[in-house]
């Protein structure tokens, strides 16, 4: 994860201290060399960090405490500094070009966005992630067998587990208890259960079994070998040790490219799951054609699938389900003013969306790899299907 990006890291790290050191401290407020090597040690423990981080193998190390805290490091130290910086640089160049000002206003307002920039990350990684909404969606849709008007479907997605360890534990014992309260017909998990490996699911099996009793799933891009470097054989196996969990000590049914028939009374739905459809760097594996075998054209098939855009470019063109459902976006984690950063790759990164008599729902999820969220909390669906009346 930090080797991927590493450079810029290193360069933000650096050059925001530079600035700093050269425009205040030698010139301003003229500190000692002492106080000035001082304030540079928390800078080169960081460049320490990163180096070490970027020389792990996988994609983040075994223990994510040490992630965790360099994130933390990050949004606390270096984000502040680097956006007081840029703020400051902007109003040097406004002061001798544009407005000529005995002060430059950018260190006021730097100082200024700085704050917010700070509080904002410290509310999102304690109580902003601490936040749980249930969505209630109602879905009225054509050639839905009498049956299942009402029905309830709970769609879970990205708890990310791994993610859990420690205090935090208690805000997933908080979404199972909202997952029991939402009382649904039917459960599905649309993928990313763990982070980087299956090991991470086991200290939670006794509060998801208890609580997600009968989950349809399907798996999402982390639940793939992807993250860790592996031989071919140990890939095979950790893949093959995650559908054993999954199947048999949560007891869930475990879709992959495969599907399965809810009856109701006279009438029965399809819930089809194929393995992650991603764009690239992400995994595709699904195989519709094999998902939807023995599937009658005429049913009422709702369609689980990891990754949002995998609507669009395979599911939407062939006419393949009347719903379906997803996750993989998180919503960005994050919201401002309408905005969220998983708009610029997705199109359809979060909420409901119709195309003719086709509708999508991608949910924000329960969890995420960084533990952080801010205006954009952790989210159970609760879908209540309806039938359309003919006018």
């Amino acid at each position: 994860m930090i080797a991927r990006i590493a450079i810029p890291l290193l360069l933000v790290i650096v050059l925001s201290d530079v600035y700093i050191d050269a425009h205040y401290f030698r010139k301003r407020i003229r500190l000692s060399w002492q106080q000035r090597l001082a304030w540079w040690i928390p800078t080169i423990f960081l460049v320490i960090y990163t180096c070490v981080l970027a020389s792990i193998r996988n994609f983040a190390p075994n223990n994510l405490t040490w992630l965790n805290t360099y994130l933390f490091l990050l949004g606390a130290f270096v984000g502040p500094k680097t956006i007081f910086g840029i703020c400051s640089l902007i109003g040097w160049v406004v002061r001798k070009t544009i407005i000529r000002t005995r002060r430059n206003y950018g260190h006021y307002v730097g100082v200024a966005v700085s704050s917010v920039t700070l509080s904002a990350y410290m509310y999102g990684l304690t109580f902003g992630f601490s936040q749980i909404r249930v969505r209630h969606e109602t879905l009225t849709v054509r050639n839905l067998p009498k049956s299942f008007d009402g029905y309830r479907i709970v769609h879970v997605s990205d708890l990310h587990v791994g993610t859990f360890n420690g205090w935090r534990k208690t805000i997933l014992e908080d979404e199972m208890d909202s997952i029991k309260n939402a009382k649904a017909d039917q459960i599905v998990f649309t993928g990313d259960l763990q982070n980087m490996r299956p090991e991470e699911i086991l200290p939670f099996v006794p509060l998801l079994k208890s609580s997600m009793q009968g989950t349809i799933a399907v798996p999402g891009n982390h639940d793939y070998a992807e993250y860790v470097d592996l031989t071919p054989d140990e890939e095979r196996e950790q893949v093959a040790r995650f559908a054993d969990i999954v199947r048999n000590k949560l007891g869930w049914t475990l879709l992959k490219n495969s599907h399965t028939t809810i009856r109701r009374g006279n009438d029965s739905i399809v819930i089809a799951g194929t393995e992650n459809d991603g764009k690239p760097p992400f995994p595709q594996k699904a195989d519709y054609r094999q998902t939807l075998k023995g599937v009658k054209p005429d049913a009422f098939v709702i369609m689980l699938q990891h990754d949002p855009s995998a609507w669009r470019r395979h599911i939407l063109p062939q006419n393949l389900a009347q719903i379906t459902l997803c996750g993989h976006t998180h919503g960005g984690q994050m919201q401002i003013f309408g905005f969220r950063p998983t708009q610029l790759r997705e199109k359809n990164d979060y909420g409901i969306y119709r195309s003719g008599d086709h509708i999508l729902n991608v949910t924000a999820g329960l969890g995420g790899f960084a533990p952080f969220r801010l205006n954009m909390p952790n989210e159970i669906v609760v879908i209540t299907l309806k039938a359309e009346t003919s006018k």
